[in-house]
């Protein structure tokens, strides 16, 4: 339930927009994502050491416990990424359609989007009202992938 998370399932969302556009088919998508997600991880793991590393909030942080941190920190961003990936699997081993895969790895995106932003509110005490609302106000990112998506077919 972290900013990494929402980050990665939007990546991934995007990823397949962009390589979709390019007629690829399942398994070039996936490829494509798996990649684009790893470089991004470990960017972020390397930006989050750097940034952690000598003195932080008024103490002294070593490179290993730099690294640490940005590790357990950045592991949102391959979760949040793990589902829409395994739905892609879908298609590269043939169980459904290779646009089908896509389109349901798009809409698990919003799914995962909503019960992190569910499960974010509600941790934070917020009523089942507001939760809802902001639950749909984080889907609403991988909608707009949706909509993206559509727009450039």
């Amino acid at each position: 339930m972290t900013e990494e998370g929402v980050y990665g399932v939007i990546l991934v969302s995007g990823m397949i927009v962009v390589a979709g556009t390019q007629s690829f088919g399942a398994w070039e998508v996936f490829a494509t994502v798996v990649t684009t997600v790893l470089v991004f991880w470990a960017a972020h793991i390397y930006a989050g050491t750097v940034a952690h590393h000598g003195t932080h909030n008024g103490q002294a942080v070593g490179l290993r416990t730099a690294m640490h941190l940005a590790l357990v920190r950045s592991s949102g961003l391959l979760l949040g990424a793990l589902l829409p990936a395994l739905v892609l699997l879908l298609g590269v081993t043939r169980v459904v359609p290779d646009l089908a895969a896509m389109w349901a790895a798009l809409w698990v995106g919003v799914a995962v989007l909503a019960v992190i932003g569910f499960v974010s509110f509600r941790s934070r005490g917020s009523s089942v009202a507001r939760s809802l609302v902001g639950s749909f106000i984080t889907a609403a990112f991988g909608l707009a992938m949706i909509v993206l998506k559509s727009s450039l077919h």
